[in-house]
């Protein structure tokens, strides 16, 4: 028992701060509405937001969980090693984004630092990879923009009562919006644990699964809890430490946004999330979801030029493409010089 725990501390160590680095990550796509719209307070949003992945982790988490710790690279592969560098790429990246304040894909991160791994162990599942995943990560964020296009372009402009304006000073004559919009945000949170908390949970379940020899899926599933239940309250120290400049960044820095603009952006984003979640356990970008919402509404707004020549978005759409692709490199290469 002692040789099994010495085995798997640095793995749930690497879980845990990668649950830390993902919480102060997926506070932006959650509370950046709400923060932006001035009807929460700073110091109660990280509660908020741990409660809420909990949540959703444990009732809607577990295809995405097989999918991280057994479709894209066999459970076979998850070796103490192995699983210790595939975490601790995915929390350099994210941490580099956290610390330029640019809400990062962990979902992208995990999926390409796994691939990593099985690139390097001749393990990986091109199939799932290419036909499955990378074509989600593209639909998805353009049904989220073109969704959020075509409401701000002819929907919310025929919308002309004063609380659907950009005056925050309306928003206390409508109690109603305001618990809506908080409503929308828990909901967002809630789609973040059913698919994100995998990224760090799945791995390490995987890895304790190998090292007492479970490898049927009646007994992968307990252990999977079990993982949850250690990584998800990470995310709510994450959103404490790390959270608040991604979500001012997005939520006051790409467009100003309304409440009920807001809450339109968090539901559409958090129901694509958990379709991808429930339906095909596909690991999925909320934060990219989440920022193309942002984008449509400040190009319907203020025009495609001044969208994109918005320093915040050039910064988000470089460290999108950069963040996941180090992950890769990085497993890839310590895998192969360490093995």
């Amino acid at each position: 028992m002692s040789e099994l725990f010495s085995t798997l501390t640095v793995p749930f160590l690497l879980a845990m701060f990668l649950a830390v680095n993902m919480g102060g990550s997926g506070t932006a796509p959650s509370f950046s509405a709400a923060y932006g719209a001035n009807i929460i307070r700073r110091n109660a949003i990280p509660g908020l937001f741990g409660v809420m992945v909990l949540a959703g982790a444990l009732i809607a988490g577990k295809e995405v969980s097989l999918t991280l710790g057994n479709g894209l690279l066999d459970q076979q592969y998850f070796t103490p090693l192995n699983t210790s560098v595939i975490l601790l790429s995915i929390s350099i990246s994210i941490l580099v984004a956290n610390l330029i304040g640019v809400p990062q894909s962990t979902s992208q991160s995990t999926v390409l630092a796994i691939a990593g791994a099985a690139t390097a162990t001749d393990g990986l599942n091109t199939h799932k990879l290419f036909y499955e995943i990378i074509p989600t990560w593209i639909i998805l964020p353009l049904i989220a923009f073109f969704i959020m296009l075509g409401l701000s372009k002819w929907l919310l402009p025929t919308l002309k009562d004063k609380v659907f304006t950009d005056d925050y000073r309306y928003l206390n004559q409508h109690k109603g919006l305001k618990t809506v919009l908080i409503l929308s945000s828990l909901y967002v949170a809630f789609s973040i644990g059913a698919n994100n908390v995998a990224n760090a949970a799945a791995p390490i379940a995987s890895l304790t699964a190998n090292e007492i020899g479970q490898e049927n899926l009646g007994s992968f599933l307990p252990i999977v809890i079990l993982s949850v239940l250690i990584v998800a309250p990470c995310f709510a120290i994450g959103s404490s430490l790390l959270g608040y400049k991604a979500t001012k960044n997005t939520g006051k820095e790409i467009v100003k946004v309304s409440p009920f603009n807001g809450t339109i952006i968090a539901v559409i984003t958090a129901s694509l999330l958990l379709l991808a979640s429930v339906t095909k356990g596909i690991p999925t970008s909320l934060v990219q979801l989440n920022g193309a919402g942002f984008i449509a509404l400040s190009i319907s707004k203020h025009g495609v030029k001044k969208t994109f020549s918005n320093k915040t978005v050039k910064r988000f759409f470089t460290v999108w493409g950069i963040a996941p692709l180090f992950a890769y490199i990085l497993t890839y290469i310590l895998i192969k010089l360490l093995q």
